[in-house]
């Protein structure tokens, strides 16, 4: 059965300029459940992951700081965010809905998580929306607690580079981490993944598809990975206010289903995260995250 994380502060209410965003957290599953792709049995709601499980990739002092509301103007400015308790929890939920869809992955192929792909998150400081690091998290803990994960592969195709992702795994050989962003976007400072696919402004979805059918069946072969982390944002739509790339929805869903087809072919456990979407007119985000979904059903069950 496909397995979904997503619980109501996922769609916690911010500050006016913070809410649009955000709303999709609220109607994606909502219209999931509506059309029938899913029912209330295959959602299940994380709570928060305790302290020693973030602590395997967070700095002690940044998550003391974080926690108890003590970061700097610069830092909270940084994230994006103004803090609050409720965001806290907010985030420590989201992490252990990507590790528990982690270990949900592990048994049934595939699991998905409603939020996630916190990318832009340091071990030691927050940026970009992003104040902990939910795949980093979710990496670190199977590597410690599941010996049948000794590989694991990061596949970022969110419009951004997973900047704090690959500082994280700098010096991680059992993590692979892969992004495949816009060359002129956020962040305007790169870090250095192991294998990066800058695009140009622009790229479309035959371009962009070729690219990436010409590198990801090879990467598997090299990497040959016991688990994949995806993060499968739709900022790359030509619709989106930040993302300068040109696909359409229907090159979007194509990108979806060929790297759920590869994983699944290949039989190694993958978790979706949903990471960015900012396009103008709700309901092309809505629809675009809405198809990871879809395919996932459709391929795995």
């Amino acid at each position: 059965m496909l397995s979904i994380a997503w619980a109501p502060l996922y769609a916690h209410p911010l500050p006016a300029g913070h809410r649009f965003p955000m709303l999709k957290y609220e109607l994606l599953p909502e219209q999931l459940l509506r059309e029938g792709t899913i029912s209330e049995a295959n959602l299940f709601q994380p709570t928060p992951l305790p302290a020693a499980d973030i602590l395997r990739t967070h700095r002690p002092d940044y998550y003391a700081r974080l926690v108890s509301g003590q970061l700097t103007r610069a830092e909270e400015r940084a994230t994006g965010f103004p803090w609050s308790a409720q965001l806290i929890e907010r985030e420590v939920t989201i992490l252990d809905g990507t590790v528990e869809g982690a270990r949900r992955a592990l048994r049934h192929g595939i699991a998905l998580n409603v939020a996630g792909g916190t990318h832009h998150a340091f071990a030691d400081r927050g940026e970009g929306f992003c104040l902990l690091n939910d795949q980093a998290v979710a990496a670190h803990y199977l590597l410690a607690q599941e010996p049948t994960v000794r590989r694991i592969l990061i596949v970022d195709l969110d419009v951004h580079q997973g900047n704090g992702t690959a500082s994280i795994f700098r010096d991680e050989p059992r993590v692979f981490t892969f992004s495949m962003h816009g060359a002129r976007n956020y962040p305007l400072r790169k870090e250095e993944s192991d294998l990066d696919l800058p695009l140009a402004d622009g790229t479309d979805d035959a371009t962009y598809l070729g690219l990436l059918g010409a590198t990801l069946p090879p990467l598997l072969e090299q990497v040959q990975p016991d688990f994949i982390f995806y993060l499968a944002g739709v900022d790359v739509l030509a619709t989106d206010k930040l993302g300068h790339l040109g696909l359409t929805r229907e090159g979007c869903r194509q990108r979806d289903e060929f790297v759920l087809r590869l994983c699944h072919r290949h039989a190694v456990p993958v978790v979706v995260c949903m990471g960015g979407g900012y396009s103008e007119r709700l309901v092309d985000i809505v629809e675009a995250h809405a198809n990871t979904f879809r395919l996932a059903q459709n391929i795995y069950f």
